[in-house]
């Protein structure tokens, strides 16, 4: 009987050594001859990277001179992946923790349907690890419209079936390797977000799914990297990305929309945060 294939776990980091060392620890177990993981370090000056080699003796790192972004990052750690030819790669924020069965679910997508070209679990709140953050998600280009689904909804029965979605978050992305590479990877001139929706769509031209399996649970320090998801810094980088995918995608019409979808999308978290109890916001 041959060995299950290899899948190799890449997980980008810059200056998040906290949140690096915890996702470690949730995947530390599942280290084995056909799970390997990878830390891709941007350059980080917070001892990140020494944090890994003295804690975690079974993660291999490679470590970058400066910040290359989430895509060039990412397709770094890749190509450095790919020296081992892993039959599958599963690109993960360092600011998650996975559960124990998460990797195997999502790599079993890729295995048993030919069709599907990305898997991809369903990621709840750190800090509220009940509430759904992602369980899918609608990309309407010619309405300027990306969003999650079920985000800030209670896991439920609606959200507990596999399916078809629109496209994947890079918070974890599950690919075949032969794909994720004949697709070229992601595209480096996004820098930082919409990179994820651009490759989803690409996957989807092809005539390949994307699926939401949701027996894969991960769960995600929202916004880490800001601090708030309203920050304005991320906003406007956001936006930045969102104009690119627009327009590299011929979606002309999403200039017009994308403003009104951009005020709903603040209206409605903001109306979420002021919906909480002074004891949870806390």
């Amino acid at each position: 009987m041959s060995a299950p294939p290899l899948t190799t776990v890449i997980v980008l980091n810059w200056n998040r050594r906290d949140d690096l060392v915890r996702c470690l620890h949730s995947l530390d177990p599942l280290l084995s001859e056909q799970v390997r993981v990878l830390v891709v370090d941007n350059g980080s000056t917070d001892g990140s990277v020494d944090a890994v080699r003295q804690g975690f003796p079974g993660v291999e790192v490679l470590s970058n001179r400066s910040n290359l972004g989430y895509a060039a990052g990412n397709n770094a750690g890749f190509r450095h992946a790919m020296q081992r030819s892993p039959e599958y790669v599963v690109f993960l924020n360092n600011d998650t923790v996975v559960a124990p069965e998460a990797i195997a679910a999502l790599t079993a997508v890729l295995r048993n349907d030919p069709e599907a070209g990305i898997a991809v679990p369903e990621i709840f709140y750190m800090d509220d690890p009940d509430r759904i953050w992602y369980a899918g998600g609608v990309v309407r280009l010619g309405l300027g419209l990306v969003r999650h689904l079920g985000i800030r909804e209670p896991h439920g029965p609606a959200y507990a079936r596999r399916n078809e979605t629109g496209y994947a978050t890079g918070c974890c992305i599950a690919m075949r390797s032969r794909d994720f590479e004949g697709f070229g990877g992601f595209d480096e001139r996004f820098g930082m977000y919409a990179e994820d929706v651009d490759l989803s769509l690409r996957v989807r031209s092809a005539g390949l799914t994307v699926v939401y399996e949701p027996a894969a649970r991960v769960w995600h320090r929202v916004s880490a990297s800001y601090g708030s998801g309203m920050h304005p810094r991320k906003i406007v980088r956001k936006s930045a990305a969102m104009l690119y995918l627009m327009r590299k995608h011929r979606a002309w019409s999403g200039f017009i929309f994308y403003p009104f979808s951009l005020f709903a999308q603040a209206a409605g978290a903001l109306l979420h945060t002021l919906a909480r109890k002074p004891s949870d916001r806390s």
